[in-house]
């Protein structure tokens, strides 16, 4: 039972060190260290998801009437996802 809890924190720890990397070079001498403290602007600039992805959060966004708080907060969690997974890109999964 130990093991899998032991994975889990070694992905957390690496997806903050991937998110401290890309906002380092992002944002110049910035604070922003991870995906939560990071402006709306910054965000869509670094977690721009592929075509099905953007389709599906535009999508969501009419249908459920999201505000840009919501947006942001789907775009965040989509990238944070993505940063535990190790991927570069944020995809439709990432998203939905």
């Amino acid at each position: 039972m130990i093991a899998p809890r032991i994975a889990q924190a070694r992905a957390r720890a690496r997806a903050r060190a991937r998110q401290a990397e890309r906002y380092a070079s992002a944002a110049g001498e910035s604070v922003i260290r991870t995906n939560a403290e990071a402006d709306g602007q910054l965000l869509e600039r670094v977690a721009r998801p592929d075509v099905a992805g953007s389709a599906l959060l535009a999508a969501a966004s009419e249908h459920m009437r999201l505000s840009a708080r919501g947006y942001h907060r789907i775009l965040r969690v989509a990238r944070t996802i993505a940063d535990l997974e190790g991927t570069a890109a944020v995809g439709s999964l990432h998203v939905a």
